[in-house]
């Protein structure tokens, strides 16, 4: 598992991620594939949902994280990152406003939603690649 420890502060990046960016970052992620979701695409690796987009909104993103991880993306970049309602978000599922989120910081987010979901052989496999 990626630790938050490792993850840089927000950067002055401009913050212009799109849907298109969103989708382009969870799909080159190892064996990562798109299908739908109660009419929303998804992100899997493994037949696993680590994202979606369009949840809660169009502009929206969702990423898998752990409640740990989502405390801190929340707590760093409030205007960014929101915990999911109910049950689903206390487990860390978090929403993420794409028009907020610089492309730095996404990237690291859905590295970590990957990386909580792929099976350890395959984070393992990534991990001794570099």
């Amino acid at each position: 598992m990626l630790a938050y420890k490792h993850l840089r502060r927000k950067t002055r990046e401009n913050p212009n991620m799109t849907a298109n960016d969103f989708r382009r970052m969870a799909l080159a992620l190892p064996e990562a594939t798109e299908n739908a979701h109660m009419d929303h695409p998804d992100f899997r690796v493994h037949s696993k949902i680590f994202a979606t987009l369009g949840y809660p909104a169009k502009g929206w993103g969702m990423i898998k994280l752990t409640p740990e991880q989502q405390h801190y993306f929340s707590k760093d970049y409030p205007e960014v990152f929101v915990p999911a309602k109910g049950a689903w978000g206390r487990r860390g599922a978090t929403t993420v406003h794409l028009k907020s989120v610089s492309k730095g910081t996404m990237r690291q987010a859905i590295s970590c939603a990957w990386r909580n979901t792929a099976p350890k052989h395959l984070v393992k496999k990534l991990v001794e690649q570099g």
